[in-house]
This record gives structure tokens, sequence and C-alpha cells, in this order.
């Protein structure tokens, strides 16, 4: 039996860029089957967090535009676990609407916040970190993270620095540290007591939502004064004439590095937060070659290295080529070298700019 007080905040609002041209503002990577497993990773994540938290206190809080698709991809979520955002204002404001919502239901609830779009190996590990989180929360006032010890010194991720004395499972923050350079990123593993933010969060409602009161008033009072429509038919009237006045803050800005009361846990699971098309090539199995092949049937000579996605058993030949990401979607054909797979979001750009938005 399954905790009633265990809830988690499905995030599936981003749109995920730099996956383009498989991953569109109309149709995001989180709906998607970006690893060629049969599940998509809204679908990967909401199995993922069901084995530990009842599918009816699941909320998935996403854009308004993809409303349809939630619902086509999760046919046993309801209406009620639906959170839709009518304008994108990052993740602070969200969290506490969601959180709100769920305070009214259950004022017991711990919950947890997690991305849609992650690529997590060992289930039941995560499971067992959550869990661990949870026994925490409800009896602390804490807000809580999971941590990946890194394994190289990546500039990529925001890092967590946490309180090198302890030997606890659990330790306490000492702060959060902005994307770092190489050196810098070498330097946080050399000290040992720094580990990759994964923007994966635990908290109790009530620790959450003070936290929010005490850090961040004008946006608590913005959507406390909607509290009495929340899980009424008058809430969809009040967030369309509010949500837009919410200041765009991330929940790591408004409340984790505001607060004193934040704790880690260094995660035991394997884990990529499957952001750009390298980190996926790194996640998925390789041909003799290491080519990384995604639905396609590829006849390779002398090619290596490449990242390789078509639609269902196409044919890809592909000659001469290395380190490479080549992904063919109906009318976009992307051919891109993976040292530059950052830039993709500015190809992005100067594809809608001279050929319009529809290819975006």
């Amino acid at each position: 039996m399954k905790n009633k007080n265990y809830y988690a905040i499905l995030m599936a609002g981003g749109v995920g860029s730099r996956f383009w041209p498989i991953s569109t503002q109309s149709f995001p990577k989180q709906f998607h089957d970006m690893l060629g497993t049969g599940d998509t990773l809204i679908q990967k994540t909401f199995n993922r967090l069901a084995k530990l938290i009842p599918e009816e206190n699941i909320f998935i809080l996403t854009n308004e535009r993809y409303n349809d698709l939630v619902f086509e991809q999760l046919p046993s979520v309801t209406k009620r676990q639906v959170v839709l955002e009518p304008a994108m204002r990052n993740t602070a404001p969200c969290i506490l609407y969601a959180s709100l919502k769920i305070k009214k239901e259950n004022e017991d609830a711990v919950m947890i916040v997690a991305p849609s779009d992650h690529w997590i190996e060992d289930e039941q590990a995560f499971s067992d970190n959550v869990k661990t989180a949870f026994d925490f929360c409800e009896t602390n006032d804490a807000l809580m993270t999971l941590g990946v010890t890194p394994t190289f010194p990546n500039t990529g991720y925001g890092y967590v620095e946490y309180d090198k004395s302890s030997n606890s499972e659990i330790k306490s923050v000492d702060q959060f540290r902005e994307k770092p350079d190489y050196e810098t990123a070498k330097s946080f593993l050399d000290q040992g007591n720094f580990l990759w933010n994964a923007g994966i969060f635990m908290w109790s409602v009530k620790s959450v939502v003070s936290a929010f009161k005490t850090n961040q008033p004008e946006l608590f009072q913005l959507f406390m004064s909607g509290y009495d429509a929340y899980n009424t038919e008058q809430e969809d009237d009040f967030i369309r004439n509010n949500y837009s006045k919410a200041e765009n803050v991330s929940v790591d800005y408004a409340l984790m590095e505001k607060s004193d009361n934040v704790f880690v846990i260094p995660a035991t699971f394997d884990w990529n937060d499957l952001g750009t098309w390298g980190s996926l090539y790194d996640k998925l199995d390789k041909d003799n070659h290491n080519n990384a092949i995604v639905n396609s049937k590829v006849l390779a000579e002398d090619a290596s290295g490449n990242m390789i996605r078509s639609q269902k058993d196409k044919i890809v030949v592909v000659d001469g080529l290395k380190d490479y990401i080549i992904v063919d979607k109906n009318e976009v054909l992307l051919i891109f070298p993976k040292a530059k797979e950052q830039d993709i979001k500015k190809v992005l750009q100067n594809v809608k700019a001279n050929f319009g938005e529809e290819h975006g």
C-alpha cells in the first residue's frame, strides 16, 4: 500500500530546443521516445515515480499548449492532476502554485519535484533515495535535493557544495554554485564535497510554502490570493488572470540559494539530464564503430562516434563522418558536429528567421 501523503510534481513544460529538430515548441522532447525504448520520457518518469507514489498523487505541471499531449501519453491521469501554466515563468511560480493546490488537498503531504526528461538507470535506488528524503522531511523543516557525484569536471551543470565534516547520508548544504569554467570544475572535484545539481527536490508541503512566504513574499501573496479558488471551478479563471503577473524566477534562486535549512543526499543511481544530443549519445548502446543509433537501419563506412536518428526503419548510409549528430525528421535534416552541439539553439533561431516558425 503506497503512502497517501506522498505526492509528486512532474515538471513537463520545457521546450528542449537543444534536441531540435526532434524537439520543437509544439512537440517538445519529453513527449518523444528519445531512447528508442517504446516509452516517451514523460511516460518513463511517470512510471518511475509511480513505484513509490500513488498514481493519483502525481501532478503533471506543463504549459497549457501541451494539455492534449499529456492526456494522450498518460491516459490514466485525470484533469485534477494536470496543472497548466498559461505563461512561461520559470520553475518557482509553477512549483508554488502546485504546492498550494496540494496543501489545500492534504496538509500532511510530502512531495518530490522531478523533471520529466531525465535518464535514471537504477530506479529502485532512486525510490530508496526519495524515501529517505521523505522520511527526513516528515519530521524536519527541510528543503532537500538529490545531488549526483561528478564523474568529470562538467561545465554544463550547477554544483551543490555540502558540509565536508558530515558522515551522515543526509548532508547540510553550504551553498549552490553556478555553472563553472573548466578549471573551477576541476577544483570542485578535487575538493570532494561537490555534487552536480540534478534539479530534483523533496520537501513537505508545509516547509516549501513557508519558505516561499519567507523568501518570496510578493510571489507568495500573488498565488495565496487565489487559495480559495484552488481545486474548484474558479481556479482556471484566477490563474488565467494572474499567472502572467508572476516574476520569472527559478526555484533554485527563489528558495534554495536563500534558505538555511537545505540538505542534500548524494544519489546512489546513475543520472543524466538528457539536455543535448551528446548526453543522449553517452547513454545509448553503440555499434562496433561507436555510433549510437535510434530507429535507423545504418550502413556505416569509415564513420564512427556519430549520433544517428531517423524515422522508424529508415535506411541511413554514412561514409566518412566522425563525431556528428545526424537527425532526419520529416522536412528537416540536421548534420552537425557533436563538438558544437551547444550551438544548436542558435541554429534553430536562424532556421526560424529564414524559413519560418513552423520549423521550430
